[in-house]
């Protein structure tokens, strides 16, 4: 076989030879050429079975860890679904010009045909989808519910140190509705906002006291606590990418934040009328609050913060029936989704729910 294929090789470069005039192995480059060629091939199809197969690798473990934003995707087309649809529209009108101009110069009705056809399809398609059209934004008249409060979670987090006096004024400013934050009680029994169970993300603990940067943040008493500063790490870490529109006054206000009382929030909430909701933790073993974390914090709210008692949106669960019989203003709220007898019967007003927990029908 090999003798077969260097004679044919041979007679090519002879075949050449007496046309061009003088002697090379084109077939050596010829074979070169070709094995180039089929290596590049090979490796293309390989590299696309590879790109193919970490592309479905990644989808399926996205598909695991994001199961929850997988519903938002569908979500999203239901909301901007009319403007898609109206976009659509306009992009077909904009080709409508185009369309005939080479429909009318073609010479031939298959031509023809082959032009104005798919353009006809989709506008038929674009016709008919209204008919089978579900969104969020197209609702009867009256069926429309009432406008969603705006909350500050852990107040402004983009704009400023998050759980932080600085925080809290940024979603005031911006026209929130309400505050939301994390409590926890030190040592000595001041309840304050601190989201982690560690200091060592939002303070400065590491450069102040690097041994205890592990410990729980309501081992701490409140005059060590009152010390750390609660900004810089903004503006080291840049938790987020708009943080370069921060103006000089900003970043210089969120440099000096400090962690902040609870009593000084609920100050500022109830002097501006703004709804507040927080996540309460109870303090770890061994702490002197450790069974009596709710009793404090009621001290604080209905004793020491003068907050207006239809202000607090109380979600924590535990002691709730006592805690409806010292502060019956609250507005109690669930964080869980439960049978409508049962939200009753514990007097909820309120739901503090992922809207992905939630059907259309719930949210109705």
């Amino acid at each position: 076989m090999w003798g077969e294929a260097k004679n044919d090789y041979n007679n090519f470069d002879w075949y050449n030879y007496g046309n061009l005039g003088f002697w090379f192995l084109w077939s050596l480059v010829l074979l070169i050429v070709a094995a180039i060629v089929f290596m590049y091939i090979t490796l293309l199809l390989i590299g696309t079975f590879l790109v193919l197969g970490f592309s479905i690798t990644a989808l399926f473990i996205l598909s695991v860890l994001w199961g929850d934003q997988w519903k938002t995707v569908r979500l999203s087309f239901q909301i901007t679904a009319p403007y898609l649809h109206i976009g659509a529209i306009a992009i077909m009108v904009l080709l409508s010009w185009p369309v005939a101009l080479h429909a009318i110069r073609a010479d031939k009705k298959v031509v023809q045909v082959i032009i104005v056809g798919p353009y006809l399809a989709i506008l038929l398609f674009l016709f008919l989808i209204p008919l089978g059209m579900y969104s969020p934004c197209i609702r009867e008249m009256g069926t429309l519910g009432p406008k969603p409060a705006l909350i500050g979670h852990r107040g402004a987090p983009m704009l400023a140190p998050e759980n932080t006096e600085m925080s809290f004024q940024k979603t005031i400013e911006h026209g929130g509705d309400g505050l939301e934050t994390d409590v926890t009680i030190s040592y000595d029994g001041v309840p304050f906002l601190m989201h982690d169970s560690s200091l060592r993300r939002t303070t400065n603990i590491k450069e102040v006291y690097p041994n205890d940067t592990a410990q729980n943040a309501a081992l701490f008493s409140w005059d060590t606590l009152k010390e750390l500063n609660a900004g810089t790490w903004f503006l080291k870490d840049k938790p987020f990418s708009c943080m370069g529109s921060l103006s000089r006054a900003d970043q210089n206000q969120a440099m000096n934040q400090s962690i902040y009382k609870l009593s000084n929030f609920l100050r500022l909430a109830d002097s501006q009328n703004k709804l507040v909701i927080f996540d309460l933790y109870r303090p770890p073993e061994k702490h002197p609050y450790r069974n009596s974390w709710i009793n404090r914090t009621l001290e604080v709210i209905l004793n020491e913060s003068g907050i207006r008692p239809h202000l607090v949106l109380w979600l924590e669960n535990d002691m709730r029936s006592f805690v409806q019989s010292v502060a019956p203003g609250f507005q109690q709220t669930m964080g869980s989704k439960a049978p409508v007898e049962d939200l009753l019967m514990d007097n909820i007003v309120k739901l503090n729910l992922a809207y992905t927990e939630m059907s259309s029908e719930d949210i109705r």
